[in-house]
Order: structure tokens, then C-alpha cells, then sequence
């Protein structure tokens, strides 16, 4: 069997714990990320070479950064870059349309960011849904264990071998509607499917031929993107099929996608506070606190109450799901801290941005072992690099030279440059960067390791 994991998305709803460029699967919430946790769950009925993750250019690199820890050998090939974000359907006929290069077969398609308690259920109803991938599109329908307003629900209706023929597919409800469904047999939609990718090529060609005739007429992807719609696979295909199973899951899953989803999975104080982080808790209840910085709560209850370094959020338990609505302000006013945390992941290492102004910016740079750089250039600013730990190899201009601790080199605007650690601990520098233009979209590359060279 193939595996297809779906690690795109924002995330906007856990912010300012999520953000664009370190979203929700990507944070180790737990023990391990949720993408890792979903990669987990792909081993247990795909082999590495068959697992295939559909991601963005600037989330390419957690992925094979999460991959490596993890020790899973997933060829580089089998991440496939969307150029732009076009929601569920075109991402899985993306992907499908690689997997069926090399001939048709059954594949299932997992979302990163969701938490599945995995128990003999899961693996003995994925069997059923393979029996049934001959003729049917499967989705995996969850039992609730109460009304949720924050699911979409499935009507299972006719029954077949070991599931059956879906009958609708229900948006969100309200809290009555919910109970109702409960009450009537209906299933949460866990966003899993599992299909023989002639079938859904088929159903592709025969209800979203927009999207088959967009990949069949060629050129590059991102031209083909460019004319995609933004379309979920329920939306897109499932409501409009008649070939879609249904089997039905019972096991504990959350898809957190609120802080409030997230308090369901998180241990639980006495009174019911879940909390991680440096927390002290004074006659509070039925709180969700998390703080990298030592946070005091006192008299609390039902709150949400999250502390990063740049940013501080506290809401009711109940407007969980509102938190979209600050990134979408953020995006307006064209705040950074929708997009990035203060620290920045990249291929090379991270950076953290310490203090800034309109002026200057002043970061720490932590570069990998045996990783450098881009060499680039700027036009509106210049940067100071100080050497704090290991030793840096520096291209300024034509020259190169290395720096060890305390020494420190000078780059003007408009001359190109490059940062490398050929050493083997972790190399860290200051950088003061001057100007009077600082954003992070002043950058000439004119070679790099990772591919992200201007077109």
C-alpha cells in the first residue's frame, strides 16, 4: 500500500503557537510532532519508499528535517512541493498522479496535524477498507463520543462488506444538530481515505474535470496550480460521488484544531488545568496554560491562556475558535508574528530575531554542523557578524577567512556573502543587521545548497 501524507496548512487556530512558517504538525505539542506521530501511523501499512508527503516550498525542509530524526528513509523524491496552496483535492491528485506513474495501486491519505490513539480497531478496519477500495472511494468514519460542533459528520447509509455506501456528508453543526446526529448513528469525518487510484482518477476525470484537464494540458506546475480552484476533496468530489464508502473507527481521535481541542488531549491537574510550560496555579480550573516564560495564575477558570515570546494570547475556552480571526488581522495590518515566531527555522540551522526597530535588527544565527548559507547579497542593509560559539568560515566579497569566538567581520550593502559552519558542534553568531529597509525579502541569492535560488 501507498501512503499519502497532507503536511501542508497554517494552522491559524493555535496561534501564537502555530504560525505559517511552524505550524501545528509541526510542533512537538506532545512528545513527538503530529507529523511524526502521522508518519508512525503510515509505517504501519507502507514502506518508507511508498510513503509520499504533499507540502509547501517553505515548510520542505521540517518535513526532511522531522524525517531525519525519526531515521525513517523516505526518498527526497517523494516529497512533493505544491507552488501554492489550493486546499485537499488538488494536493491528493497531485500526489496520486506521481503514485500512478509507476502503475495503480491502493492508497490511503492521512492529514499531519490530527491525534489518533492507535488500538486493534484501527488496524482490522483499515483491512475492511481495503476490501472495499475495488469499487469505493473509503473514508473513515469515527464514533463520537459526544455532540462537537467542530466536526463535519457522515450519514452512513446503505450496508455493505464491512461498511457502508455514505449517504450525505454534513458541514459543522450547531450543538442540537450534533446531538441529533449522534443519536441518529452519524460519524465524524476524520479527512482519512483509502482508494485504488484508478477509482479516483476516474471520479476525478468524471466530477472535478477542472482540475484533470489543468494537469492534462501540461507545462509547469506552478502555471498548473495557478489555474486550479481552491477546493476541498469532500466538497470537490466526495458530496458529488456515488462510488464513496464509509467504515467506521473506533478509536480515540482529535484533530486539534482549536486550543480547546488541544485541552481535551493534554494531561490534567487535579483541578482540571492543563498545563505545560513553567506554570504556577493558585485557585484556578478547567484552564489551558502554556507559557515558555514563568506565568502566575491565580482565580482562572475556563481560560486559555498561551505565552510565546512575541506574543501573548488569553481567551475564553469557548471563542477557542475566533483565534483565526487575530492571525487574519495580523495579515492585514502586515504583522510578521502571523508568519513566523521569533525563532526561524531554515535548511541550515534557525535564527532568532533578539531586538528590533526600523533601524536595526539583531539576531542569533545558529548554523548546523557542515551547513552554510546561501551566498547573497543585499541591497538596504549592511550586517555586522560577531562569532559567540564554533568557528565560522566567511566569504565577503572575494575573501575568505574564519572567525572563532569574540571575532567578528563586517559586510556592506551591495556585496555579496556567505555564513558557513565547517565544523562539528553547532555554530552560533550575532548578526546586527543596519538599514533602512530590513524585511527578510532583500535577498539576492546567487548560490545555494537548497534550491531556493531565484527564477
Amino acid at each position: 500500500m501507498k501512503s499519502i501524507i497532507l503536511a501542508g496548512g497554517s494552522g491559524t487556530r493555535l496561534w501564537p503557537l502555530s504560525r505559517e512558517l511552524y505550524p501545528k504538525q509541526f510542533i512537538k505539542l506532545l512528545s513527538e510532532s503530529l507529523f511524526q506521530k502521522t508518519l508512525k501511523r503510515a509505517i504501519l501499512f507502507s514502506h518508507p519508499e511508498d510513503i509520499f508527503i504533499v507540502t509547501n516550498e517553505k515548510q520542505k525542509f521540517l518535513v526532511l528535517d522531522q524525517i531525519a530524526e525519526m531515521k525513517i528513509k523516505i526518498p527526497k523524491e517523494n516529497v512533493i512541493i505544491e507552488p501554492i496552496a489550493r486546499n485537499t483535492l488538488p494536493a491528493i491528485y497531485y500526489a496520486v498522479l506521481k503514485i500512478a506513474e509507476s502503475g495503480h495501486s491502493i492508497v490511503s491519505v492521512f492529514p499531519s496535524d490530527h491525534v489518533i490513539a492507535i488500538n486493534s480497531n484501527y488496524k482490522s478496519v483499515f483491512k475492511k477498507a481495503v476490501d472495499l477500495a475495488d469499487k469505493y472511494i473509503v473514508t473513515f468514519g469515527i464514533k463520537p463520543n459526544k455532540p462537537h460542533t467542530g466536526y463535519g459528520y457522515i450519514k452512513p447509509g446503505e450496508k455493505i462488506n464491512g461498511g457502508f455506501k455514505v449517504e450525505k456528508f454534513v458541514e459543522k453543526p450547531d450543538k442540537h444538530k450534533a446531538k441529533e446526529f449522534i443519536e441518529k448513528g452519524y460519524l465524524w469525518n476524520s479527512g482519512m481515505l483509502l482508494f485504488n487510484t484508478k477509482i479516483f482518477i476516474e471520479e476525478c476525470k468524471r466530477l472535478a474535470s477542472e482540475i484533470v484537464e489543468a494537469f492534462e494540458n501540461g507545462g509547469d506546475v506552478a502555471e498548473i496550480y495557478s489555474s486550479l480552484p481552491n477546493i476541498s476533496v469532500d466538497y470537490g468530489l466526495l458530496e458529488k460521488s456515488n462510488k464513496v464508502a464509509v467504515v467506521k473507527l473506533d478509536v480515540n481521535w482529535n484533530d486539534v484544531g482549536s486550543f480547546d481541542a488541544l485541552y481535551e488531549i493534554m494531561k490534567k491537574d487535579s483541578s482540571k488545568n492543563a498545563i505545560k510550560g513553567n506554570c504556577i496555579v493558585i485557585d484556578s480550573k478547567n484552564n489551558l496554560l502554556y507559557s515558555e516564560r514563568l506565568l502566575a495564575a491565580i482565580g482562572l477558570e475556563e481560560l486559555i491562556v498561551v505565552d510565546t515570546r512575541d506574543a501573548i494570547l488569553i481567551c475564553s475556552r469557548k471563542d477557542a475558535q475566533k483565534v483565526k480571526e487575530v492571525v487574519r488581522i495580523l495579515k492585514n495590518i502586515g504583522d510578521s508574528r502571523a508568519e513566523s515566531h521569533t525563532i526561524v527555522y531554515k535548511p541550515w540551522g534557525s535564527y532568532t530575531v533578539l531586538e528590533e526597530n526600523q533601524f536595526y535588527k539583531i539576531k542569533r544565527i545558529t548554523v548546523l554542523p557542515k551547513k552554510r548559507l546561501s551566498l547573497q547579497m543585499h541591497y538596504h542593509r549592511s550586517e555586522h557578524w560577531v562569532v559567540v560559539k564554533g568557528t565560522a568560515k566567511v566569504q565577503v566579497g572575494d575573501k575568505e577567512f574564519l572567525l572563532r569566538s569574540g571575532e567578528s567581520a563586517f559586510v556592506p550593502a551591495g556585496v555579496k556573502h556567505r555564513l558557513e559552519n565547517p565544523g562539528l558542534v553547532p555554530l552560533e553568531v550575532i548578526e546586527v543587521q543596519i538599514g533602512e529597509y530590513l524585511s527578510e525579502d532583500d535577498i539576492i541569492r546567487i548560490e545555494d545548497d537548497f534550491g531556493r535560488l531565484q527564477s
